[in-house]
């Protein structure tokens, strides 16, 4: 029976593998760069982030995905961001190579809008000792392919703005190019409109009480993955010192997540648990999710052009 239940999880893991997982890590309501590369700069802060996912822990052979994200401003209008992410997951292993590029610019007065262009490189593949087990098939394409090695790259392009400081946004039309790198033919698909991504929020400060509120929202339909729907509230204490929250998201039968964030001057940790309203998570204990920030420099709102 557990055999049969990794079966069923590395082919569904392998499935949506070839999707471009924008939010793969849910930290992106700390870190906007996670999910839109167009905010890489956008803070006017060198930032380096590490996190680390594991999803339905104490399942054998669960996915764990690691990641690096560098992200920080080169001159008054252009930032630069770059990542580089490994998965695991039972049999599987991808590796991903990630550079953004935005350009910042004030619209208005209240409005400072980015507009950014993201390329990707994808490797996807199966162990070898996979060929001998006893429910592979020699004629699968697709498994034979992935113990080969699935090269893939991507380009996406994306915004990001914020309105009076305190309204942030971001869009992005993904997969505008996605093309198989060892196909000698190559192929291209161009999918305008077809393939998106929306966020949206806002930070209500409450003086008096030294307290903020930042609810938002996330919608995202991206190539082999279901409809995502994300709705977060965040709630900040002692300056944003302390920051709490819950997030919920409607893949497959829906999760909760709790959020546990705390600043430690240059050094910020983001702790988030999830747990799934699905049957299978009798057979597993959560996901969580780590990161750890480094803020290299800050400039003051003085200093800070557009």
């Amino acid at each position: 029976m557990k055999k049969i239940l990794l079966l069923i999880a590395g082919l569904y893991i392998l499935q949506s593998a070839s999707a471009q997982d924008e939010a793969i890590f849910s930290h992106y309501t700390i870190n906007p760069v996670m999910l839109n590369p167009a905010a890489a700069g956008f803070s006017e802060t060198q930032s380096i982030f590490g996190s680390l996912r594991a999803s339905w822990s104490g399942f054998p052979g669960a996915p764990k995905t690691y990641g690096v994200v560098y992200n920080g401003p080169i001159g008054r209008t252009f930032g630069l961001g770059a990542g580089l992410y490994a998965e695991n997951a039972a049999q599987m292993t991808r590796l991903r190579g990630i550079l953004n590029y935005a350009f910042r610019f004030t619209v208005k007065e209240d409005i400072k809008l980015a507009v950014g262009f993201s390329t990707e490189f994808q490797q996807m593949q199966l162990d070898n000792s996979i060929i001998g087990n006893s429910f592979f098939e020699a004629s699968d394409k697709i498994m034979e392919d992935s113990v080969n090695g699935k090269n893939v790259f991507y380009a996406s392009l994306w915004a990001y703005g914020t309105y009076m400081e305190n309204t942030f946004f971001g869009f992005s039309f993904a997969n505008l190019v996605r093309s198989r790198l060892d196909d000698i033919a190559g192929t291209s698909t161009r999918s305008f409109f077809q393939f998106y991504t929306f966020f949206l929020g806002h930070k209500f400060e409450i003086e008096e009480l030294n307290f903020t509120l930042e609810p938002s929202i996330m919608m995202r339909q991206i190539r082999d993955v279901p409809f995502q729907f994300d709705f977060n509230i965040k709630a900040g204490f002692l300056q944003d010192q302390l920051i709490t929250g819950l997030s919920y998201r409607s893949l497959g039968e829906g999760a909760v997540g709790i959020l546990l964030w705390t600043n430690l001057s240059a050094l910020v940790l983001y702790y988030t648990f999830y747990i799934s309203f699905q049957e299978f998570q009798q057979y597993n204990a959560g996901s969580h999710e780590v990161t750890v920030a480094f803020r290299l420099k800050k400039k003051s709102p003085s200093e800070i052009r557009y």
